[in-house]
């Protein structure tokens, strides 16, 4: 199983969006695709159109290991081969949990091998904040996707993100490397780039190298009608605005060549 983890240190920088069509895709194509919802506010749980029951096990459990592994994975709507470990708000009190494990950076990672063979790919959606949870996705992951906004503010969340990477790294918690870095809410006027957006795109490539940046996704409200709708941009008629994922998806197909 290839583990990605969508990670990005700043709210707004399209974690879940990413997500969502990546898990959607990979699995239409016939992968068998795990969805791992880790942000408390538990977003892509509620864009999948799950709605959990009193006491139904969570993310929380899985890395609790209060109930069986396959007792938290939950098939999605309309599709064989796309399911959910989701997210609730009591998520969050797991961060002192991972924090006295002594192997919180690394804990994901090992709950993860008892399905490693169930499914093909694992997108993990992280949380904004680095926090135990964030540590413990990234260190669960084989790669990472760094979605960032085309602004001021989606650079710094960019660099956060990184210096992040790197750090855990260089103590021996992740072997993670950079999938590619997304671009989100690039801004155009017709044919021409805002020039915030163009700054911020730019700034993206010379801090991880040009061939690292993703074809951005622009900023357009047909993302959130497909979100809404539970269903593909392609299925909406704008087979264009997928191009980003299909660029991402010949990168996690390349690697998967190496599993």
């Amino acid at each position: 199983m290839l583990t990605i983890t969508v990670s990005s240190l700043s709210g707004g920088q399209g974690k879940t969006t990413t997500s969502l069509f990546l898990g959607r895709l990979l699995s239409r194509q016939g992968l068998p695709t795990l969805m791992l919802d880790s942000d408390p506010q538990h977003n892509l749980t509620t864009y999948l159109g799950f709605e959990l029951e009193p006491n139904q096990p969570t993310l929380l459990e899985f890395l609790k290991k209060t109930v069986a592994p396959e007792d938290c994975i939950y098939p999605t709507q309309d599709n064989d081969n796309l399911f959910l470990i989701p997210a609730d708000d009591q998520l969050d009190t797991v961060q002192d949990y991972l924090s006295n494990s002594g192997v919180g950076a690394t804990l994901l990672k090992r709950r993860l091998e008892a399905i490693s063979k169930i499914f093909k790919v694992c997108i993990i959606d992280a949380p904004p904040q680095r926090s135990q949870i964030c540590l413990t996705v990234i260190g669960a992951a084989d790669f990472l996707i760094i979605p960032a906004e085309a602004s001021v503010k989606g650079y710094g969340s960019l660099v956060r993100t990184l210096d992040l990477l790197s750090g855990l790294q260089d103590v021996g918690a992740t072997n993670a490397q950079v999938l590619g870095v997304l671009p989100f809410r690039d801004r155009w006027f017709g044919n021409t780039q805002a020039q915030e957006s163009r700054a911020a795109v730019d700034g993206m490539r010379d801090e991880v190298g040009e061939e690292s940046v993703i074809p951005s996704i622009r900023e357009s409200e047909r993302y959130k009608q497909a979100i809404n709708k539970r269903t593909t941009l392609s299925e909406l008629g704008y087979t264009d605005l997928e191009y980003p994922f299909e660029i991402l998806i010949e990168k996690i197909h390349a690697a998967l060549g190496g599993k």
